[in-house]
């Protein structure tokens, strides 16, 4: 079983591509091999190669680093299924899990929703995607600050807060008040509810 993260760039066209291009493929380039893993194609569209237990935080990730460039944000469909074809280029590869992650993605934008899964389990996806959405009402809205403390506390989990304050530049105090309204600990819950599920 693999995931497959099909996603798009809200407002690219509001930004020219320098602002934000160098962004996502530096972050994109963590996550793997391009263009086997991962690839950015049709100007701002890509897709990422992951396993299902990693999907959501690196679809959360993503979404954290795009939101710290204001105006921003992605729109993101997450696939879990098989591969049936690999070829060297991810756009070119299939299987279920491509399928899934394409089939959600072309309905994204008539749902209004910019994240949303699909496992093949109906129960599953009824209970992920309402937990998803209830999450996106205030992961949407994100300010660049916020969805930089989210980005760092996701990418450094084994960073205390004292040590963010230091690499940001600002009192402890502070980057606890960050934490707590860009609601840090309900992504982290909505995480953990899915590591916990996507295996069951």
């Amino acid at each position: 079983m693999i995931a497959i993260l099909t996603g798009d760039i809200i407002n690219s066209e509001s930004r020219e591509a320098k602002a934000w291009m160098p962004v996502l493929k530096k972050q994109l380039s963590k996550f793997g091999q391009t263009p086997e893993e991962w690839e950015v194609y049709r100007g701002d569209e890509f897709q990422i190669k992951t396993s299902p237990e990693k999907a959501l935080a690196l679809g959360v990730l993503v979404k954290a680093k795009v939101k710290t460039i204001k105006g921003l944000d992605v729109r993101l469909a997450i696939g879990v299924g098989d591969e049936s074809f690999k070829s060297t280029r991810i756009s070119e590869s299939n299987g279920t899990a491509y399928q899934n992650s394409g089939r959600v993605f072309e309905t994204l934008r008539a749902q209004k929703i910019n994240m949303a899964i699909k496992t093949g389990s109906i129960d599953k996806d009824l209970t992920l995607n309402l937990i998803l959405k209830l999450a996106l009402d205030f992961m949407d809205n994100w300010s660049v600050v916020s969805a930089e403390i989210i980005y760092l506390a996701l990418e450094n989990p084994q960073m205390q807060q004292q040590e963010l304050a230091a690499l940001l530049g600002i009192q402890q105090s502070a980057v606890s008040q960050r934490q707590k309204r860009a609601r840090l600990d309900l992504v982290q819950e909505v995480l953990a509810y899915y590591s916990h599920t996507i295996n069951t």
